[in-house]
């Protein structure tokens, strides 16, 4: 088993961190890691079981974890608008957003309860809801926001004329386009923060490739088991081959969050052989994620479709 990587991360004793999808997997190593640094945790979860899970696991890594277990299903805009509701009335301004929550490749498409298809709603919409409902706490803090998108962001497109996939519905192009569109909202949001003042950094990380449960079975989503590219990234990753680790893959989010030197509108990713692991350095922005028209125009329609709306 190789040694397992780390970076320096400043003491954010006093510093309050969400981390969405932080009940297994990266979002758990990144979680605990912003623990480890001193930080007290907001962990919005799916499953409330899975979250306390994650919360012993944190807790028995470090003492100085301050950790609140919150409610949320990324694809419900009512879960959405209910957490923020509730984070408002508490008032205390949140420092760090790591939307690193995600869902990959449903066999057949599926459709919220909302009616967006679930990957573009979980990956996308509901963190641009999210974010933009938390702004007054997020711009008081001055937070550091951070938009987890992949290695699959470098392929495909946004589907604009059927962002719901209602027709030739293809899972890996639609999670493509999920992740386009959600880097494409990170650089958007960074630009209106310089233009209107929020005073929020928003930088863009990938995780690389590491054995997370985004390709194991998913009985719920219509995937009854494990799938082949799964089996292989973990056959990978314990040799210390090519891929990372859960551990070494939170380290790109983390540096983009916490990073003195990380800087907004910008790409971090693992840097070794292909970006599939290793330590986190800023890397060239996707060629899909480069055109400022289209970051507009994804804001104007997660608007549109979410019917969240903030003044710039």
């Amino acid at each position: 088993m190789p040694k397992p990587l780390d970076i320096p991360v400043p003491d954010l004793t006093g510093k309050l961190a969400l981390v969405t999808g932080a009940s297994d997997g990266v979002g758990l190593e990144i979680a605990a890691r912003l623990a480890r640094a001193g930080a007290d945790l907001l962990m919005p979860v799916r499953n409330q079981q899975k979250g306390q899970a994650a919360v012993a696991e944190i807790r028995a890594r470090t003492e100085r974890a301050g950790i609140r277990v919150l409610s949320l299903d990324l694809a419900s805009l009512g879960s959405v608008a209910n957490l923020a509701t509730e984070l408002r009335t508490d008032g205390r301004p949140i420092h760090y957003l790591i939307a690193n929550a995600g869902v990959m490749n449903p066999p057949t498409r599926q459709v919220t309860v909302d009616g967006f298809e679930l990957q573009l709603a979980t990956n996308h919409l509901g963190h641009f809801a999210l974010v933009a409902q938390l702004l007054p706490l997020l711009s008081e803090a001055r937070a550091h926001i951070v938009s987890q998108v992949s290695i699959a962001a470098d392929q495909g497109a946004v589907n604009w004329d059927d962002p719901n996939w209602e027709q030739g519905y293809d899972p890996m192009k639609a999670y493509s386009s999920s992740k386009i569109a959600f880097g494409l909202f990170a650089r958007e949001l960074q630009r209106r923060s310089d233009a209107a003042g929020w005073g929020i950094r928003s930088t863009l990380s990938h995780p690389g490739i590491a054995p997370t449960n985004l390709l194991s079975a998913q009985p719920g989503m219509g995937r009854p088991t494990d799938t082949t590219a799964v089996k292989l990234i973990r056959a990978l990753s314990r040799r210390g081959i090519l891929v990372g680790t859960p551990s070494s893959a939170a380290l790109s989010a983390v540096y983009a969050a916490t990073s003195p030197d990380a800087r907004g509108g910008h790409l971090y990713g693992p840097k070794g052989f292909r970006h599939l692991g290793g330590l986190p350095a800023e890397q060239p922005l996707y060629s899909r994620l480069q055109s400022e028209e289209d970051a507009r125009r994804i804001w104007q329609l997660s608007e549109q479709l979410t019917d969240v709306r903030v003044e710039a």
